[in-house]
């Protein structure tokens, strides 16, 4: 049952809780975690702004339009300025194409997430009374992006985080002020322990997707199509697809030819698999540098949005992966993490079809652990 159906039913099921009082006592914080209004829900149905507001996006266009992302600047520019985007030489020449690189690795978190939360949380404490906290689970980014929010808003955060996850991340997201949770042997299993203390703590579990992510992620690529409007292939690394669906948003909205391809890993293969099948499928992570994409499970929302606006998906492995880090920092003596790399590693491996084009690469982020990234320099 994908999330439309799911949300039609919990619709349906609202207009019979006068009569029903076990539907009454669902506890919809295990369910959903976003935003709507609750004016036109049956006085029976006990859902609060922040749970409807989820069920609202599932009936509107899943892409936000030009002027939500316009909207949302304003509160994405209050944390952060907008990050460069550099046509480097050395890329350009082992490319033999005129490249441009989106640093998403130059945010105050080091990753392209910081534009996420922070709209996120705006929406919903704009509506929202009494949210004692908020929860999520995360392999770091994420979850750095739900600390700065948490920052702004004056509220506490705790975050879920899978047993070895990056300890650098982990002492970001404490340095942000977070209540930080080991549980769990990958990220499905943090997310699914995150949503049980948000029911058992009435805290508010902020999701890992969300139509207003895309809404602040989507400033990123205003910023690149208004100073490279004329690209002919943007890859982008997927890890839930809010970089490359609010890419899909803007692209569409302004009316522009530049074909996306998306970019995972082969040892976190879920969303290539979910594209090619033409529905979600699950498939197991095996990755030890691509933590940034380590998805068991997609979200079915973005999958639908990618079926209808990407062209293909690209695998590349760890290995590729680790030499695309390798030619960041000789190329441009930048930082890039393991997922922030897979973007260049799929335009190597398409190298002779993308000769002569204009290309960007998405580097999404930039934080990778020093003893990992002094073993990957060294080769």
């Amino acid at each position: 049952m994908n999330n439309r159906t799911f949300v039609s039913l919990f619709l349906l099921s609202c207009l019979h809780t006068e009569t029903d009082p076990a539907l009454q006592s669902v506890n919809t914080n295990s369910y959903f975690g976003g935003l709507i209004t609750t004016s036109h829900l049956p006085s029976g149905c006990d859902i609060t702004y922040s749970q409807a507001g989820f069920l609202a996006g599932k009936t509107m266009n899943p892409l936000p339009t030009l002027d939500e992302i316009r909207e949302a600047q304003k509160l994405v520019y209050e944390v952060m300025q907008p990050t460069p985007q550099i046509s480097w030489p050395l890329l350009n020449q082992r490319l033999q194409a005129q490249v441009w690189v989106k640093h998403e690795n130059h945010t105050p978190i080091g990753a392209f997430k910081a534009r996420t939360a922070i709209v996120y949380a705006a929406e919903l404490f704009k509506h929202s009374n009494g949210i004692k906290g908020l929860i999520t689970a995360t392999r770091g980014n994420h979850g750095q992006s739900v600390a700065l929010a948490g920052q702004r808003f004056n509220v506490p955060v705790t975050i879920v985080v899978p047993h070895g996850n990056s300890s650098e991340k982990n002492a970001a997201m404490r340095g942000q002020g977070a209540n930080l949770i080991e549980f769990g042997s990958d990220f499905q299993e943090a997310r699914e322990h995150a949503q049980q203390l948000a029911a058992e703590q009435s805290l508010h579990f902020v999701p890992p997707y969300h139509r207003d992510f895309l809404k602040g992620v989507g400033t990123y690529w205003l910023e690149l199509f208004s100073a490279v409007p004329d690209l002919d292939i943007a890859y982008v690394p997927i890890g839930m697809g809010s970089g490359i669906c609010s890419g899909c948003a803007v692209r569409n909205g302004m009316s522009l030819k530049t074909k996306f391809v998306g970019v995972v890993s082969e040892g976190a293969p879920s969303h290539a698999l979910s594209f090619e099948a033409g529905r979600v499928v699950a498939a197991p992570v095996t990755t030890t540098i691509a933590d940034g994409v380590a998805v068991r499970l997609p979200d079915d929302d973005a999958i639908e949005i990618m079926l209808k606006n990407v062209d293909h998906i690209v695998r590349v492995s760890d290995d590729e992966a680790r030499e695309a880090m390798r030619i960041y920092f000789t190329a441009t003596h930048n930082t890039v993490e393991g997922a922030g790399a897979l973007a260049l590693a799929a335009a190597l491996k398409e190298k002779d079809s993308i000769r002569g084009n204009r290309v960007a690469l998405v580097v999404s982020g930039g934080n990778v652990d020093r003893e990992v990234f002094a073993k990957v320099l060294m080769g």
